[in-house]
């Protein structure tokens, strides 16, 4: 079972912002941000559902290095075929890029309904719903 992940991005500040506007549909929050003496000199934050106030994705930028290449595909699974929309939208509005709009993916199984965007470093970052329509 994986408890937590995350990504390394280079511009903390822009890509902060954008995954609490595209993660905001599906429940999700900025809930910390580690401060320096605990941090030193990387910039982190910690998203989670609001629900439960336990952060499972981070977003760190280390001074002086790269995003992760190759970029990361990291897959939020969520409740209803609607937040997949409106997570897409908003990491859309937000200035990410499309990389597979809404809708099923039969060669997974008959109801995985997802959708696929790239954050600002190039990150493949999707919502998922399982569920049938």
């Amino acid at each position: 079972m994986i408890d937590h992940t995350g990504v390394v991005v280079t511009d903390f500040i822009k890509s902060k912002a954008w995954y609490e506007a595209a993660l905001a549909p599906i429940g999700y929050a900025c809930l910390m941000q580690l401060p320096p003496e605990v941090a030193g000199e990387a910039k982190i934050a910690g998203f989670g559902e609001t629900a439960t106030q336990k952060p499972d994705f981070w977003v760190t930028a280390f001074p002086g290095r790269s995003a992760t290449k190759p970029p990361l595909h990291i897959a939020f699974r969520v409740e209803t075929r609607a937040a997949v929309d409106a997570f897409y939208k908003a990491a859309l509005a937000a200035g990410g890029k499309d990389n597979g709009p809404p809708g099923i993916r039969p060669h997974y199984h008959p109801n995985y309904y997802g959708a696929f965007v790239r954050d600002p470093d190039g990150h493949n970052i999707e919502a998922v719903c399982h569920k049938p329509a």
